[in-house]
């Protein structure tokens, strides 16, 4: 039996940046997500916090998605930017559509769910495990330019031309074959 091969994760096609760190206390690298980070158990936003980015950051931006979705172009869980490069963090619940824990004038774009906050984990019942790549971008300039209203390829075309640098963090999740 051949193994299925994992899509690319979405960083292989822009050009190399440098990394710097990102944690989290509510997601770990490689390990299965935590249900409050599952679309039907908690639907709640993982604290993120992050360090060690260019002295000439002006902004970040936050995303979080799943290249292993069974779309062909992977599915967007949350689409966060224009975070003032004060803020080095997120706390849990901070995406959620209240707009509650987010900074002033960070915006957040329409997930693949179809609302303007963070998407929990749900991939196909029976899929291999799902990667859910969590990334924070150093931005350099204050504003990305797009508004709330764009799509998130939109907001990866812009931040493919002004990323400084990049952290990431991955977890898994897999939902349990139904009988």
């Amino acid at each position: 039996m051949t193994e299925l091969k994992r899509p690319p994760l979405p960083h292989d096609f822009h050009p190399p940046v440098p990394a710097f760190t990102l944690v989290s206390e509510d997601v770990e690298p490689g390990a299965v997500l935590k249900d409050a980070q599952v679309y039907a158990a908690g639907n709640t936003s993982p604290q993120l916090s992050w360090e060690g980015f260019p002295p000439e950051t002006k902004s970040f931006a936050v995303t979080c998605f799943d290249p292993d979705a069974p779309t062909g172009s992977g599915f967007w869980h949350w689409v966060l930017f224009d975070i003032p490069v004060s803020v080095t963090e997120l706390p849990t619940g901070a995406g959620s559509g209240k707009f509650e824990g987010l900074p002033d004038g960070a915006v957040q774009v329409r997930n693949d769910y179809g609302s303007r906050d963070f998407g929990g984990a749900a991939p196909p019942a029976g899929d291999p495990a799902h990667r859910y790549v969590f990334t924070v971008y150093a931005v350099d300039q204050e504003k990305l330019g797009p508004d709330a209203e764009v799509s998130p390829a939109v907001v990866g075309f812009n931040l493919r031309f002004h990323t400084l640098a990049r952290a990431q963090l991955i977890g898994e999740y897999a939902a349990p074959a139904t009988n």
